[in-house]
């Protein structure tokens, strides 16, 4: 790739309550905390009152509401003139139909069917629905709701010269012109029916789009449908406007989300590289680290830059993690599951196994099935064969003719899964490895979401050992890492892409960065953990275990958050997990229960109080962890990226709640006091966190000659396992791991770190530092992380 790379980046949620406006206006700000350039959400026309922006509507133009073309402009001109970079996150694979009025590609499909100028935009299987597509927004089966049904060939004119519309309380849909005879009678229902059976497309109950839906979608989600980009005049249509941002200088690099979805990755990338003369380009993709013999590496030949992170973000939190931990925390599983009459855990591979089973017989059942129809020939248990190899693929998805290794893996374990399946397995395996087949070309499309929902939207809210290790990109297998994986982790990336991004937080992730900093802290007191659960347990409990320690994870690595954020989270993580509550059939017992739980964190006094006096524990070495974990990406290789507020405490929970409101107004006064002079103390300001994202990004920026390499440094003595430090090419980072542990043994002792000599200035405390051999205790004395430059670059 070529052209210009970001010292750093800082991601921004435009919307409708902070606008491109919103954002110009904050661009000085982000020039003095040090950041490089500016990573804005996704910004063509989206649903209206969306707020992530990943169903856009209409590409060809940037969305009124979060500003506009000339929003747009003015939001460049202002980071220009702070010295700011731009890059904006893309959504090939999708676009927003919830309110088909609102897409006007969609509309017209669905007004003239095959007959439309978009028809082969979606990828529709029109044959699998007799000439139709179906609409799953029906309450019951179209019988059941007739009435509610209503024909408003009134709409005309206002439809643009269509035959009007369908109406079911908010949801309209178009009629083709004559689909209404004259003279009808559109107060009886079997007039309605008629008029509904001549259309292009089929209103049907909710309940039928998991196996009857015959258009590809992004992931479960009916209300984003799936474009193909693959095609030259698709892919036109949908960036012409984004490659205009580039080419007019608005924007220098985009972010593609889910390019797992698109049935050629590869070929995309080309395309995308291809008109933008090779801009910088990140790719949002998720690589597995222990489902195969190696870990997943990022396809070499892509025309891109890397990934966003969620790779890094493992490899930090888990440098961090007691491996003491494990055992205690696994013991304190089984004895939560065994008291509330529960089966043994699953091992990690089995119970994904299981989810992502459940996901392929349920969710992606249509898709499956869109597979078997697919099929150059006949195979016999065709469904039932593809939904065990789909369970058993180790990895998102691969790219043909590469990966063929991943689909030879996933065949041999379902095989050995399922013996009576084996004879279908065999045949399936050469039609899916041969990319001249429809059904092969499918099936990665199809392997992605099984393991997203299975994994990330499952799993990840069933096993509860450590919040820590259900991150996105996470494998909680893999309970914590040695600084020495560490180290070779970076290294890898420092050679191979040096200017991938590095993330702690996402719009995405499952929890914010210090929320699992402190969680990361139970691992270090297993035992304070238990008997803190046994207690609360005994006043409040939804009376399965494992749930519950999830639960109080979440209180206390984000308290204190509000009664209202805890609830939002509770319901989600119990119905995502699918145990005892599900999205489709909520069980109320369970989730009055669940709320009573959080509600009595508040108003119990005992368990107040409780509370209280843990979150007083973990709180000081969960925000050691934060610091350290901050300056580990920060510092590390990679291009770091800032979540919006994460240079303070950064404790959301999962989305919506992580794209909250940030008041830059108190981030600006923070920042101010910091670079005053102002020495902030570790504490729930969070103030001292800021102070390390500055000092380190603007030594990036200034003197990014310092950051070229990652060295692995010595330290010596009886704490050294206790830190991890490295030389960039210059800038030698230092950061402190398992706190609690270093505060049992009396603190640093006689550690030392060696490195060459010469005088040196710590970035983030001022001090100064000569000599090959320094006290561990003497540079962490203020901060339990440190950055030293040489003393003229400081």
């Amino acid at each position: 790739m070529s052209g210009a790379r970001p010292s750093s980046t800082y991601r921004l949620q435009i919307r409708r309550a902070f606008d491109l406006d919103d954002a110009a206006a904050i661009t000085g700000y982000l020039r003095d905390l040090g950041v490089g350039w500016v990573y804005l959400s996704p910004l063509l026309q989206a649903t209206s009152g969306s707020d992530h922006g990943y169903d856009v509507v209409d590409p060809t133009r940037v969305d009124p509401e979060r500003g506009g073309a000339d929003g747009l402009a003015r939001f460049a001109a202002a980071a220009r003139t702070a010295g700011l970079g731009i890059l904006v996150d893309i959504v090939p694979n999708h676009m927003g139909v919830s309110v088909p009025r609102e897409n006007a590609w969609w509309w017209d499909v669905l007004r003239k069917g095959r007959a439309s100028t978009y028809a082969p935009f979606f990828d529709i299987d029109w044959d699998a629905g007799d000439g139709r597509v179906l609409l799953p927004v029906l309450g019951g089966e179209l019988g059941e709701v007739l009435a509610d049904v209503r024909v408003d060939p009134a709409s005309a004119t206002a439809d643009g010269g269509g035959g009007g519309v369908v109406r079911y309380f908010d949801h309209v849909f178009p009629l083709a012109r004559g689909t209404v005879p004259d003279g009808a009678d559109l107060a009886d229902p079997a007039t309605v029916r008629a008029v509904l059976e001549r259309q292009h497309y089929e209103l049907a109950s909710w309940r039928r789009e998991s196996a009857e839906l015959n258009y590809r979608r992004f992931f479960g989600v009916s209300t984003l449908a799936a474009v193909r980009v693959e095609l030259p005049e698709v892919f036109d249509a949908t960036h012409g406007e984004i490659v205009r941002w580039i080419r007019e200088g608005l924007a220098d690099g985009l972010r593609v989300d889910h390019p797992d979805g698109l049935a050629d990755p590869t070929g995309y990338l080309e395309s995308l590289a291809e008109a933008t003369d090779s801009a910088y380009v990140l790719v949002e993709k998720i690589l597995e680290h222990s489902a195969t013999d190696h870990p997943e590496a990022l396809p070499a030949w892509w025309e891109t830059d890397g990934t966003t992170g969620y790779d890094a973000m493992a490899e930090v939190d888990r440098v961090l993690v007691d491996p003491a931990g494990e055992a205690a925390l696994t013991a304190l599983d089984a004895r939560l599951r065994s008291a509330d009459g529960l089966p043994p855990a699953s091992s990690w591979p089995e119970l994904i196994h299981g989810t992502k089973r459940h996901i392929a017989d349920t969710i992606q059942a249509a898709e499956v099935a869109r597979l078997v129809r697919t099929l150059p020939s006949p195979v016999p248990d065709a469904a039932d064969a593809l939904a065990e190899i789909l369970a058993a693929f180790p990895v998102y998805r691969s790219y043909l003719p590469a990966g063929r290794e991943h689909l030879a893996h996933a065949c041999a374990v379902a095989a050995a899964r399922r013996p009576d399946l084996a004879g279908a397995i065999t045949a399936l395996e050469p039609m899916l490895a041969d990319p001249r087949n429809e059904v092969a070309r499918r099936f990665p499309q199809t392997t992605g979401p099984v393991m997203a929902k299975g994994v990330e939207d499952t799993a990840f809210y069933r096993w509860s050992t450590l919040g820590t290790l259900t991150e996105v990109g996470g494998d909680p297998s893999v309970f914590a890492l040695d600084v020495d994986g560490f180290h070779l982790a970076q290294q890898r990336r420092q050679a191979a892409w040096p200017a991938a991004m590095t993330s702690r937080s996402t719009h995405d992730t499952k929890r914010g960065e210090d929320v699992r900093a402190r969680i990361t802290v139970l691992a270090e007191m297993p035992d304070r953990w238990a008997g803190f659960l046994d207690e609360v347990r005994s006043r409040a409990s939804t009376g399965h275990g494992p749930f519950d320690a999830l639960l109080w994870q979440a209180i206390i690595g984000s308290w204190p958050a509000s009664r209202e954020r805890l609830h939002a989270y509770a319901e989600k993580a119990a119905r995502e997990a699918g145990e005892r509550t599900t999205w489709w059939d909520p069980d109320a017992g369970f989730e009055t229960r669940m709320h009573d739980l959080v509600d009595a964190a508040f108003d119990d006094a005992a368990l107040a109080a409780a509370v209280a006096d843990i979150v007083a524990e973990v709180a000081p070495p969960g925000w050691s962890n934060g610091l350290s974990a901050k300056l580990l990406q920060l510092a590390g290789p990679g291009i770091p990226d800032v979540y919006q507020g994460s240079e303070l405490w950064e404790t959301s929970l999962v989305d919506p709640d992580n794209r909250r409101p940030v008041d830059f107004t108190a981030l600006r006064e923070t920042l101010t006091r910091v670079d005053a002079g102002e020495r902030p103390s570790i504490d729930a300001t969070g103030a001292a966190k800021l102070l390390v994202v500055a000092r380190t990004l603007r030594l990036r920026r200034r003197r990014p000659e310092l950051f070229t390499r990652h060295t692995p440094m010595t330290v010596t003595g009886d704490a050294a396992g206790h830190a991890v430090a490295f030389d960039r090419g210059g800038a030698l980072a230092v950061a402190t791991r398992l706190p609690v542990g270093l505060a049992r043994r009396g603190g640093w002792g006689d550690a030392e770190l060696l490195r060459h000599r010469g005088a040196t200035v710590d970035a983030l405390s001022g001090r100064r530092h000569e000599g090959s051999r320094l006290q561990l205790a003497d540079v962490l004395a203020e901060y339990p992380v440190a950055l030293l430059v040489p003393e003229e670059d400081a």
